[in-house]
């Protein structure tokens, strides 16, 4: 199948679940909220794919990402009924099992998040900033977590915003002051899962993987920047390094 029809054939499939998860949400207001980053994230890959379309492997576990998220969206992420399902499944409450004492399906998104998404990141880095070893790495969990922070604010400042249940519904805190940190957390655990696998694929099958790495974190440029740049700029009429 060429990479164009296996794009397309994804783009329908998520937008069969989409409609399917829009039909009926726990919470309009909230599944509006919740689907507006995802939807930016469509709009950024469709106006991308002509000039940097991506592999395969990074549109499908984009792909899946999407697909918890807006399965969480439907209920909130509060309300999944994860535990029910399992316990129609098994006759036995997940939950109990594992010792849960909240709704944890957020924890997954999370997780899921790192897991799903550090490796379509660092395809763009590799392919746009030409990053190289060691930050080839550390710039995708660096930036999954940073993202998962950004998330976390915006979260906030909309139910902060909103109010009332709404506003606490969207948030999903469940009485767990610490949910924003664990939230992180699992991001970057995921992420960290994602580059470590990565990285060992890359050490079996790539020759110079040591070499590359090691280049990655030498010194190219042995000159200060900072106010020392800022005089060589002034010295040669604009025609240093940047500052």
């Amino acid at each position: 199948m060429s990479r164009h029809r296996y794009v397309a054939t994804l783009a329908t499939l998520l937008a069969v679940v989409a409609v399917g998860m829009g039909i009926a949400p726990i919470d309009r207001a909230t599944w509006l909220m919740e689907n507006a980053l995802a939807l930016l994230l469509v709009v950024v890959l469709a106006a991308s794919y002509r000039h940097l379309p991506l592999s395969r492997i990074s549109y499908t576990l984009i792909f899946l990402f999407l697909c918890l998220h807006t399965l969480g969206a439907h209920y909130t992420y509060s309300l999944v009924p994860y535990d029910e399902w399992w316990r129609a499944l098994t006759g036995r409450s997940l939950n109990a099992t594992l010792g849960f004492e909240r709704n944890h399906f957020d924890r997954l998104v999370h997780l899921a998040y790192g897991l799903l998404l550090a490796y379509p990141i660092r395809e763009v880095f590799l392919r746009v900033a030409s990053t190289r070893g060691f930050w080839g790495y550390f710039l995708p969990l660096d930036l999954t977590l940073s993202t998962s922070a950004l998330y976390e604010l915006i979260e906030w400042g909309a139910a902060v915003t909103v109010g009332g249940a709404q506003g606490a519904a969207f948030l999903g805190t469940q009485g767990d002051p610490w949910d924003a940190h664990q939230d992180m957390a699992f991001a970057s655990l995921g992420a960290l899962i994602a580059m470590s696998a990565t990285a060992a694929i890359n050490a079996r099958l790539q020759r110079d993987f040591a070499r590359e790495w090691i280049d990655s974190l030498r010194v190219k440029d042995p000159l200060p920047l900072g106010e020392d740049e800022i005089a060589r700029l002034r010295a040669s009429g604009g025609n240093a390094r940047r500052a």
